[in-house]
């Protein structure tokens, strides 16, 4: 298995600090409605910028491409990798041939996200959502898709037994209005969306944000179209050899927020778990 190349938005990131102040003013315009600003004409993505043309093709240099068509065609399969169906991405992984035991590949893949995942994190970005999810003051809630259900239910099981305040919307959307009617600013809403991206969420995102609620979005290394409306988003590699995307790195994330969660609240936590352990001895739901 080959390691994939860098996306165009984590090349972008890489270089920020070396762009100049037109470049980073184009940077801006591809990264606001990425990846599909890139995929219109030099021309009129030079206008939308309100820079030159050369410095669009300079960009593309810069960022490793031999010019702006090969940055558009990377830009390209980005978008059909965001939309491939699970039969496609298995014929995809395939393709390359047998490179050893299925544990083997797997690993190696779920090793490279958790590495680039790290490599990408910022950590202030990560103790500010975490002071969000401690912040007693705040309500919590939490969704997830398809397949991310079950991440936004971790995470739900856990935040539960630090602080109060932290709900789990349902899964049928028909009843997420009844949820909204109740969030204001001091809600903070949780969600994981990764490709193919939710309707359902995004909507659910962009009526909550209008109520001046803070969306903290976990997605793939793409970016579900949530993060145009998300004040804090966590980006982390899903691919894997199989027709599924792995949500490890995701997981990682999810795990170090709740131990730090956890720490800043460790005073009303520790009364919360010592009170759920005496309801667990007083129900004898273990065998212990």
């Amino acid at each position: 298995m080959t390691k994939a190349a860098p996306i165009v938005k984590d090349r972008i990131h890489a270089l920020r600090a070396e762009l100049t102040a037109s470049e980073r003013q184009l940077a801006n315009v591809l990264l606001k409605d990425y990846p599909v600003a890139g995929l219109q004409s030099v021309t009129r993505l030079a206008a939308a910028a309100g820079v030159s043309t050369p410095t669009v093709i300079r960009m593309a240099r810069k960022l490793g491409f031999d010019g702006f068509p090969a940055l558009q065609d990377a830009l390209r399969e980005e978008a059909a990798a965001q939309i491939r169906e699970p039969i496609a991405r298995r014929e995809a992984w395939t393709a390359g041939g047998d490179e050893g035991h299925v544990l083997n590949r797997f690993a190696a893949a779920v090793t490279a996200n958790l590495r680039m995942t790290l490599d990408r994190i910022d950590p202030e970005g990560f103790d500010r959502v975490a002071a969000l999810l401690s912040d007693p003051a705040r309500k919590i809630h939490i969704a997830g898709g398809r397949i991310t259900r079950s991440n936004a239910d971790y995470l739900f099981n856990h935040l539960q037994i630090i602080r109060p305040d932290v709900t789990l919307l349902s899964q049928s959307a028909n009843v997420w209005p009844q949820y909204i009617l109740d969030m204001g600013p001091e809600t903070v809403l949780v969600l994981f969306d990764i490709r193919r991206y939710e309707a359902d969420l995004q909507r659910l995102a962009e009526l909550v944000r209008a109520r001046g609620a803070t969306v903290v979005l976990f997605t793939d290394q793409w970016g579900s179209p949530i993060s145009s409306v998300a004040e804090h988003v966590f980006n982390a590699p899903v691919e894997a050899p199989s027709s599924w995307d792995s949500t490890i790195a995701l997981m990682l994330l999810v795990e170090a927020l709740i131990a730090e969660v956890q720490a800043a609240s460790w005073d009303s936590a520790k009364d919360r778990i010592e009170a759920l352990e005496q309801m667990f001895s007083a129900t004898k739901l273990f065998r212990s």
